[in-house]
């Protein structure tokens, strides 16, 4: 079987999330959407045409919109609700702490245009610390898809769920992932290419570049795993110590490493599977820059992830 590759047009993943949701709102009279006059990025306008009883704007106003939601899920509904995702975590942490995750509602959380997809708007807009600070929470589940299909299965498997899920959506276009198991489960991590010298764990839009570096590697004798671990929480502890077996892991993740993707893989390494590890992901707050720019400069490429890997092998072969 060949690898896995990304491949065809880039595509918005919004267009996948407000895709799925229409789709469950015309089987589900419980699906509603719950909105902080974000209608247009969250491209939501057809769903209000569709379904103009079952939309909710609240306005500029974060903390209600997570606690409407809420109320909405104790009242039998399931509401995505869904906002850009640096005011949707951050101005909303409270209540997606205390109304969701310690009160086990069943809402929907969908951070839209995350990661540095505002990336002119500077740091006030980038939304890098999400995963790292939403995953703390209990019993919360928090997923990164890799493209568009993944976008809209995690949209699906979300409304299944019984609980509060957090769904990182991506507005950076990505290329589609060639697959051959198209089955998405929330907390299992999904092989990509096989590979025995070491494993790159990826998730969201830096699995295409993942495996792009494992085939710029592989031209050098080095076979390297590639990991779309989309579920960040619960973390999928099997694949990782299968990953930790090769003997050097790399992470690349669109957000903060550290407490991030990269930071859940280390903590079970640490206890569990110590191994070589490099963690590729933005440092902290960032420089005003176009999302393309901001992925070059720290790294977050196919070449990025490359080079990393290079220098794992080498120090672990010195």
């Amino acid at each position: 079987m060949s690898a896995p590759e990304a491949t065809g047009a880039l595509r918005d993943c919004r267009d996948a999330y407000v895709r799925a949701v229409e789709e469950l709102a015309a089987e589900d009279s419980r699906i509603v959407a719950v909105v902080n006059d974000s209608v247009g990025s969250s491209k939501l306008g057809k769903f209000r045409e569709r379904f103009p009883n079952r939309l909710i704007n609240v306005g500029i106003a974060e903390q209600n919109m997570v606690s409407v939601g809420a109320g909405l899920a104790n009242g039998g509904k399931i509401p995505f609700v869904s906002g850009a995702g640096c005011f949707l975590t951050a101005r909303a942490m409270e209540q997606i702490k205390v109304d969701c995750g310690y009160s086990q509602a069943n809402v929907k959380l969908c951070g839209i245009s995350s990661g540095v997809a505002y990336g002119e708007l500077g740091a006030t807009h980038h939304s890098i610390e999400d995963v790292a600070w939403l995953r703390a929470i209990d019993k919360l589940t928090v997923i990164v898809p890799s493209d568009s299909w993944e976008t809209a299965a995690a949209i699906k498997a979300a409304a299944a769920h019984d609980g509060p899920v957090y769904v990182r959506i991506s507005r950076m276009p990505v290329p589609d992932i060639e697959r051959t198991d198209m089955e998405f489960r929330i907390g299992r991590a999904e092989v990509l290419r096989q590979g025995g010298d070491l494993a790159i764990i990826a998730n969201g839009t830096l699995v295409h570049r993942a495996l792009a570096a494992a085939e710029a590697v592989a031209a050098e004798g080095i076979s390297a795993r590639v990991v779309n671990m989309s579920t960040v929480s619960p973390i999928d502890v099997e694949a990782i110590v299968a990953a930790a077996a090769t003997g050097a892991i790399v992470t690349a993740e669109e957000g903060l490493a550290h407490g991030g993707l990269g930071g859940a893989v280390a903590e079970y390494c640490a206890e569990h599977a110590p191994v070589r590890m490099r963690k590729l992901g933005f440092p902290g707050f960032l420089p005003t820059g176009s999302a393309s720019w901001l992925m070059e400069q720290f790294g977050l490429t196919a070449d990025g992830i490359a080079a990393a890997a290079r220098e794992l092998i080498a120090v672990r072969n010195a």
